[in-house]
């Protein structure tokens, strides 16, 4: 039977876990890719673009499109590196802040929600991880 197979078990909790997340995220301008992206541009030093990119795991093409995506809504800027004038990092405005602030808090509860009927969500978390290879 399918549903007895890992692929489509993972497949399908990753689509329901992704139309909740994204019905939740959708009133904010943000959908779980425009997230990621933010989240990944307010872990610590200024980042550009290639960077955004390598630490997500998609292409430049791809990148190119959501950060364009995010900086015509007035989430994100495109500037020069104080540090390096030849470099152009990616950085958070003040609007694209407080939205990732709420939409990482919306993330947190659907997330929470969602794993709520498992007996450790901790621990399922951990057995992904361990399967990652982390």
């Amino acid at each position: 039977m399918a549903s007895d197979r890992l692929g489509y078990l993972l497949k399908h909790v990753l689509a329901q876990l992704t139309e909740a997340q994204t019905a939740a995220l959708a009133p904010h301008g943000l959908n779980g890719r425009d997230l990621a992206v933010l989240a990944a541009i307010m872990s610590g030093e200024p980042l550009s673009q290639l960077e955004v990119a390598a630490r997500l795991r998609v292409d430049r093409t791809s990148i190119g499109d959501l950060l364009d995506g995010l900086e015509e809504r007035g989430f994100v800027e495109r500037r020069r590196s104080p540090e390096d004038r030849r470099r152009n990092v990616v950085v958070l405005t003040p609007l694209g802040e407080s939205t990732f602030e709420t939409a990482e808090r919306i993330r947190l509860e659907v997330e929470q929600a969602f794993l709520a009927p498992l007996s450790s969500a901790d621990r399922f978390r951990d057995d992904l991880r361990l399967l990652l290879g982390e």
